[in-house]
């Protein structure tokens, strides 16, 4: 049986991303304000992936990759759990926090890589062989979670795989790039789902040689989503969080950063002093866009401060998934967390 190839499944559907419209200084101060008050009388929490928009990372009490969101959602004492991130993350945080309520500003902010693998699919590959390992990357739906032996994060997936059963065959799901470059840094056989990120793999080894010939300075920090020519350039390989820990602890001045440039705020923050590049990208759903010095996902940047505001105050839409569901998709999360912890 071939592995499903669903890595153009985001193509269908682009017109339902509408252009972000900018607001002036004076609504984001005032939108941040009533956020953080709605924060304080509904005893919230506000969670935010490197990849959202300045304002809402800037509200929010904790900003990181989803290795750091999982572990801020399982601690928390939170009544109300505001994930500004996409759907899958959104449901980790209910799966970890089944008597709480967590809330979503925008329902549609998905993900591409989730959705290349569907469980029924998933289910019919694992028949195939009573052997498999199933390690999940988080970028999945709960009910793909549910069907998998443990959960791995780009920034813990090495450790993950390491730590899986030697007498087993594995298999990874559902980003093949993650699951090449794990397979690089391990020596650990898996088969791959064939699902890809779109924002990652638009990338390309050409335009990026013609970055490090103006910044020839520059150290090259690329995510492993991306694809192997892309990863062949890199001085360093790593997870969001590790990217900005990388470009503090380094030497260099100036990073070229080849991920979804939501995070160079955030890198601007924590590094001050230091320059930072995004990799222009060659957009695979519409034409070279070698002038571009930028990568954005489209379902990250649905939620907005509007939309974070509106939903504390409705507190909706809210993530709702079925007992069974919840339990079983805890466990491999759980498993993730305590092999992380080691």
């Amino acid at each position: 049986m071939s592995l499903p190839d669903q890595a153009e499944a985001v193509a269908a559907g682009v017109d339902r991303f509408p252009p972000r419209r900018l607001m002036t200084r004076e609504h984001a101060e005032r939108l941040s304000r009533e956020i953080l008050e709605l924060k304080r009388e509904l005893n919230a929490i506000i969670l935010a992936h490197n990849y959202q928009v300045p304002e809402i990372q800037d509200v929010a009490d904790f900003v990181g990759d989803s290795l750091g969101l999982s572990q801020q959602a399982a601690r928390t004492g939170a009544d109300v759990i505001v994930f500004c991130g996409v759907h899958f993350m959104a449901e980790t945080a209910k799966i970890l926090n089944p008597n709480k309520l967590v809330v979503l500003p925008d329902k549609d902010a998905g993900c591409s890589l989730e959705e290349s693998c569907p469980a029924d699919k998933l289910r019919e590959l694992q028949k195939t062989n009573p052997n498999y390992h199933t390690i999940a990357y988080i970028n999945c739906s709960a009910e793909v979670k549910a069907l998998s032996d443990v959960i791995c994060t780009s920034g813990n997936a090495v450790k993950i795989v390491e730590a899986a059963p030697k007498d087993n065959d594995l298999l990874f799901v559902p980003d093949e790039n993650l699951g090449a470059w794990v397979m690089e840094q391990t020596g650990r056989p898996m088969t791959l789902w064939r699902g890809n990120c779109y924002a990652h793999v638009e990338f390309r080894r050409e335009s990026l040689l013609r970055l490090r010939e103006s910044f020839p300075e520059a150290k090259v920090v690329v995510h492993p989503e991306s694809l192997r020519e892309v990863r062949d350039l890199a001085d360093a390989v790593c997870s969001t969080e590790k990217m900005i820990t990388y470009c503090k602890t380094s030497a260099a001045k100036q990073f070229v950063i080849v991920t979804e440039s939501g995070i160079i705020h955030r890198m601007q923050k924590e590094c001050p002093g230091k320059q930072f590049i995004c990799a222009p990208t060659f957009d695979v759903m519409r034409m070279p866009t070698d002038n571009c010095r930028c990568s954005e996902c489209r379902f990250m940047k649905l939620n907005t401060l509007e939309k974070l505001r509106d939903c504390m105050k409705r507190l909706a839409p809210r993530i709702e998934l079925p007992e069974d569901i919840l339990q079983r998709a805890r466990l491999p999360i759980e498993r993730m967390l305590e092999i992380s912890a080691r």
